[in-house]
């Protein structure tokens, strides 16, 4: 198999990461961009160079698809480590292993520590639980590779504790724009789902209050799929078994083909295989079939397992990104789900890597009521905090200005009460020589002195002192001193305050004229103009 140059890309990068001794190294692929394909032809790489390799996951349908991949793409066979069957013994060099069969004390035993000069994690974002990790402790030499297409994990504890480094990540808007997934359009649909009374239970929203807060809004969910997705083949998500199961059969009397599928499901490989087919149009599951489960045909996405975690999102909304004929784009519905606690995950996080552009998408595409290319929402959404961040910078910049005019130039104050000891200050103790404290800067601000240019603690507390002294003595203010010598009037630093008042009061009346007879340069208060 010729792999894509991503693919490619990443199989060397991961040799050269183990290469240089980071020997436990991350790949993140999206949903539908060939992880298996990529790490079969690692394993094959490792094979050649004599080594046993052992892809370990915990389900078995990944287990089976790792086999069966391994197998299409290089030709190897497996061996298989789980329940009552073994590798010990076999030829072949890779093993597929359930790691809630070898996590056990009594089946580790069995493997020298050396036994795998590999090991690749299938879902690595599962790797720092227990199980994993006493599989990964037994084999402390053996070179990791972690595969993912979800690196975030919802108990927020970093892969950094185990990984060294990531050796390659694809993005899915770069998966999209290179015409390797299917564009999503996403809508958002005005139907306001109350979860304030929803708990969180082990870092996400409780799946059985989600199920009763649910309940009541499943009819009208199914009235807009009936408006949107009545010829799309579409995969709902939802909290429980009994909330997947009512669904299906409301969506049933609208006239769907519905199926549901769980875990307790005897035919559920039957259904799934029936929907690839065609003959449901609607797959209803309570997160089953996150991981795991392919059908590159599905076009339409329900989430109706509101969550706060990243990673589930996006595994969610990957069961529908795989390009098909036909398929142009997936449609993702988005439901109004309102919370007064918590963030949750929107079509925009699948995208954005900034949170205010992703707030501000979301807000985008709630106002606009029709199906939204999620890139081109983005990028929309980016202009538009680069717009608001202007707008607000504009906006503090005129504040400033007019603080500035509000304010006094504590130079220009200090020259026109002739205070010589604050103009030629210069700070002596290291105490005075700290930058002006909040309490200072606030006090100045509030005498009418601008305090921006006031450069350390000593210089703002002598001239606080200096502003309190003269308000105790009744002269004039810096605002009056500025106002009045603006207009050509001398020595207002030796007026008093009611002098200064006066002439204001007087130039107010006036229209902000001079008085008649009043010479500015040469008036003095009390005397003769």
């Amino acid at each position: 198999m010729e792999l894509r140059p991503y693919q490619q890309e990443a199989r060397e990068n991961i040799a050269a990461e183990w290469d240089c001794g980071n020997r436990k190294t991350l790949l993140v692929l999206p949903t539908g961009c060939g992880k298996t394909v990529v790490f079969a032809k690692v394993a094959e790489d490792r094979v050649r160079e004599g080594e046993r390799v052992l892809v370990l996951a915990h389900r078995g349908e990944l287990l089976q698809q790792a086999s069966d991949k391994i197998y299409s793409v290089t030709g190897l066979m497996t061996a298989v480590e789980k329940a009552e069957e073994t590798c010990i013994g076999s030829w072949y060099q890779i093993v597929v292993g359930s790691v809630q069969s070898l996590m056990r004390e009594n089946r580790l035993k069995n493997f020298p520590d050396d036994y795998f000069g590999t090991i690749i994690v299938d879902e690595a974002h599962h790797i720092l639980s227990d199980g994993y990790q006493r599989v990964m402790e037994h084999f402390p030499e053996a070179n990791v590779l972690g595969v993912t297409a979800t690196p975030d994990r919802g108990d927020m504890k970093n892969l950094g504790q185990f990984f060294d480094s990531l050796a390659y990540e694809y993005t899915l808007p770069r998966a999209i724009k290179e015409g390797f997934l299917s564009p999503i359009k996403a809508l958002t649909v005005p139907l306001k789902l109350d979860l304030s009374s929803v708990k969180i239970s082990q870092g996400d929203f409780s799946a059985g209050d989600i199920g009763t807060a649910l309940d009541p809004y499943l009819e009208q969910i199914a009235d807009v799929m009936l408006e949107y997705c009545a010829d799309r083949k579409t995969v709902v998500f939802l909290p429980l078994i009994k909330t997947s199961q009512k669904f299906c059969a409301i969506l049933r009397k609208k006239g769907f083909l519905a199926a549901e599928v769980n875990g307790e499901s005897v035919d559920r490989a039957e259904k799934l295989a029936a929907f690839d087919r065609g003959e449901y149009n609607v797959l209803c599951n309570s997160m089953l079939l996150t991981e795991g489960w392919d059908c590159p045909s599905v076009d339409c996405i329900i989430v109706l397992r509101p969550t706060k975690i990243r990673s589930l999102y996006c595994q969610m909304v990957g069961r529908g990104t795989r390009l098909h004929p036909g398929k142009d784009h997936l449609l993702l519905l988005d439901f109004l789900w309102h919370t007064e606690r918590h963030e949750l995950c929107h079509p925009a996080h699948l995208i954005c890597e900034n949170e205010e552009v992703a707030k501000q998408m979301t807000r985008n595409l709630e106002m606009s009521g029709m199906p939204e290319d999620i890139e081109q929402a983005e990028s929309i959404a980016a202009e538009d905090v680069v717009a608001a961040r202007e707008e607000a910078l504009a906006k503090q910049l005129e504040e400033m200005k007019r603080r500035k005019q509000r304010l006094v130039d504590p130079l220009q104050y200090e020259m026109s009460i002739q205070a010589e000891d604050l103009i030629n200050y210069v700070p002596s103790f290291p105490s005075e020589m700290a930058p002006p404290s909040n309490k200072q800067l606030q006090a100045l601000e509030k005498f009418g002195i601008l305090p921006d240019s006031v450069g350390n603690s000593g210089k703002a507390s002598l001239l606080l002192n200096r502003l309190a002294k003269r308000r105790d003595e009744g002269l004039a203010t810096p605002k009056q001193i500025r106002f009045l010598e603006a207009r050509n009037f001398n020595h207002v630093g030796t007026w008093s305050f009611e002098a200064a008042n006066n002439m204001i009061a007087r130039i107010s009346a006036n229209n902000w004229r001079i008085p008649n007879g009043i010479i500015p340069s040469q008036y003095v208060p009390g005397g003769v103009a």
